[in-house]
């Protein structure tokens, strides 16, 4: 670590839109209507790292109830990378979760350094993305509009695909105004649901979860018609053969792959449902 101060303090709101700024820079595409609902989450659980004032570092570890966290933005600035700035900030993140189960989605060549951390890998998530050349589903489909079911109800079908509960997250992410959202309704249950949102580049589908395959078809077509022609992203877990077949069928194509990993037992999720998942960065 060279000469200076460095300090690591929570972040503000303009602290966590640069971090996602970084966040774009290598990658990751996030979405542009993504930090409220990240602070709505877990307001003490971004943090940030100055030398002299100056931000260089960030860490996310954001807080579901008592005992699962999400670990992300895990980022230095280029030209302070190598010198040590990065593992006071990695300790303070880790004291925010104590003992809980943590998860991540990290580049795969780091998961030498995750594991030393005592972290195991679950699987892979790969981004697919590309034009999308598909009819929507016909009207007789099933699909509602998500604004038009309680929000209760999707927390409901949400929380066994998810490691624990996260109502502020969901009450944030489904918010109509700022992504659009579809649930596959059959005999009056819900079978699945999807989200889409726009990103730096294209839109990204983010959950989409449900019972079966053609059911997950059915909600990524209705999805994908709000990108208008423009790129669509996923991310599904690579253990779920038929999300990338899904994902493969609509001309899509892998450009980006993370290493999940957990420390602490892994949960126990119905992968099979999941054909993307709702964000590299909170889980």
């Amino acid at each position: 670590m060279s000469d200076g101060t460095y300090t690591i303090r929570a972040m503000a709101r303009a602290d966590l839109d640069r971090a996602i700024d970084w966040a774009a820079a290598e990658g990751w595409n996030p979405g542009l209507d993504d930090a409220g609902c990240f602070l709505a989450t877990d307001r003490g659980g971004f943090l940030v790292g100055e030398l002299d004032g100056i931000p260089i570092t960030s860490i996310s570890m954001v807080r579901y109830g008592a005992g699962y966290g999400f670990l992300g933005f895990y980022i230095s600035v280029p030209e302070q990378r190598g010198r040590g700035f990065g593992y006071p900030i990695w300790e303070a993140g880790m004291a925010l979760l104590g003992k809980r189960v943590i998860g991540l989605d990290g580049v795969p060549d780091q998961q030498p350094n995750y594991r030393k951390s005592g972290f195991v890998l679950a699987h892979r998530n790969v981004r697919y993305g590309g034009i999308v050349d598909a009819a929507p589903p016909s009207a007789e489909a099933g699909l509602l509009d998500l604004a038009e079911l309680p929000a209760a109800r999707i927390l409901a079908y949400d929380r066994p695909l998810f490691p624990a509960p996260r109502d502020a997250f969901m009450r944030c992410w489904l918010r109509p105004e700022a992504r659009a959202g579809l649930a596959l309704v059959r005999d009056g249950a819900i079978a699945g649901y999807g989200v889409i949102r726009r990103c730096r580049e294209g839109y990204k589908i983010g959950p989409l979860f449900a019972d079966d395959t053609a059911g997950a078809d059915a909600l990524f077509r209705g999805l994908a018609a709000h990108a208008a022609g423009g790129p669509v992203y996923i991310d599904p877990p690579v253990t779920n053969a038929a999300a990338i077949a899904l994902a493969e069928g609509h001309g899509l194509v892998p450009s980006f792959e993370t290493a999940h990993m957990y420390r602490g037992p892994a949960p126990d999720l119905p992968i099979a449902r999941t054909f993307g998942i709702t964000t590299f960065e909170l889980g």
